[in-house]
């Protein structure tokens, strides 16, 4: 069987086998199982899912991230683990990868890093705890892109994802006879004044970011109680990291004076931060180089800046001096990610991989 086809035999099986954050146990043992017919060294964890492995001998060493984990959401009136963020195709990628570079004499080590908990934002972090990045320089990490950013055949050296974090709220006050609200405290009324309150924040034009309520939890069945409590929650983005701390220093100073105005107990906590893109000048470069070498300058597409997340750019952020770039790859893909129905073609794959390998090559 050639690379091409056993790249998609690979990405049939995750597509098929999807599971959630933390919880990609099959995933890893299909991996671990995939290392020893290759005959590659690798090592597996006792506390966390996804696995490592690694290529190659010498000083220098190369890393390459795939995320491993699925979403869960509707699917045809179903709730289930479903792939429509694109990792099965990641892994097939990378895996395609190291199908093309194992014969290889190499002078170089080459780690791949197989990651769960993408979605949730932190499965790099429990990499990097785990000594992904112990002597890596490099660090690269493949991705479909919608159509509306890469059409199929063409591919990006870099992405400059934005940052992302959520804001969880709750407002404690007290509930009253909606004939007498003089003798409570309307939660809704401090809904409505952090509602107001994020259209107020403004930073440069010129800057990509945005705020907004995204869950309100108030009130009962009964229309004639005032409801003292409610919950809340924000998704807050930004295309820069350093935006980010002013956006949650400016939100957390708002809610403070809020909660005064109001004279309610209002608690919140940032989670689940997911930081901008950190790209190395350096690594975009000897990826643009492979493109162009593997598919022509035709086909070679400038960065992509999208206002998505992802916590690939984690591994720069504890380790600045890591040189990284995450590769788009054209497919098609539609109606976007994270739609259940989401759909590209599959002759991406082998596009990927190859284009991945020929940039390791060149590291």
């Amino acid at each position: 069987m050639g690379h091409e086809a056993k790249i998609l035999e690979y990405f049939h099986h995750f597509h098929t086998h999807p599971e959630v954050s933390w919880k990609e146990f099959e995933t890893t043992k299909k991996l671990a199982a995939i290392m020893e017919e290759l005959q590659i060294e690798y090592k597996i964890f006792d506390d966390v899912t996804g696995l490592i492995a690694e290529i190659g001998h010498g000083p220098d060493v190369i890393a390459v991230r795939a995320d491993i984990d699925a979403l869960w959401q509707e699917v045809k009136g179903k709730v289930q683990a479903n792939h429509s963020c694109g990792h099965d195709a990641n892994m097939a990628m990378v895996l395609g990868a190291l199908l093309y570079l194992k014969e290889e004499t190499l002078t170089k080590r080459v780690r791949f890093i197989f990651q769960p908990a993408e979605e949730q934002g932190n499965g790099s972090l429990a990499m990097i705890e785990r000594g992904a990045l112990d002597g890596v320089s490099h660090l690269y990490g493949v991705h479909l892109r919608p159509i509306e950013e890469l059409p199929f055949g063409q591919v990006a050296p870099a992405i400059h994802h934005g940052s992302g974090i959520f804001l969880k709220g709750k407002i404690s006050g007290s509930d009253a006879h909606g004939a007498r609200p003089h003798q409570g405290q309307n939660a809704i009324d401090v809904i409505a004044a952090i509602h107001q309150f994020i259209k107020t924040i403004y930073f440069s034009p010129f800057e990509s970011y945005s705020v907004k309520l995204t869950n309100v939890q108030a009130g009962g069945n009964s229309l004639n109680i005032i409801p003292g409590n409610a919950t809340f929650a924000l998704d807050v983005r930004s295309q820069s990291n350093e935006l980010m701390d002013e956006l949650r220093s400016r939100i957390d100073s708002g809610f403070d004076s809020i909660k005064s105005l109001h004279n309610v107990d209002l608690e919140w906590e940032w989670t689940d931060y997911t930081p901008a893109a950190e790209v190395s000048e350096d690594a975009r470069q000897l990826a643009d180089s492979a493109i162009r070498s593997v598919i022509g300058d035709e086909r070679t597409a400038p960065p992509i800046e999208t206002t998505g997340a992802d916590d690939f750019h984690f591994y720069t952020i504890k380790k600045p001096e890591l040189k990284a770039a995450m590769l788009g790859i054209g497919a098609d893909l539609s109606p976007g990610l994270h739609h259940p129905d989401m759909a590209f073609n599959h002759e991406a794959l082998d596009i990927g991989a190859r284009v991945l390998a020929e940039t390791i090559r060149r590291t």
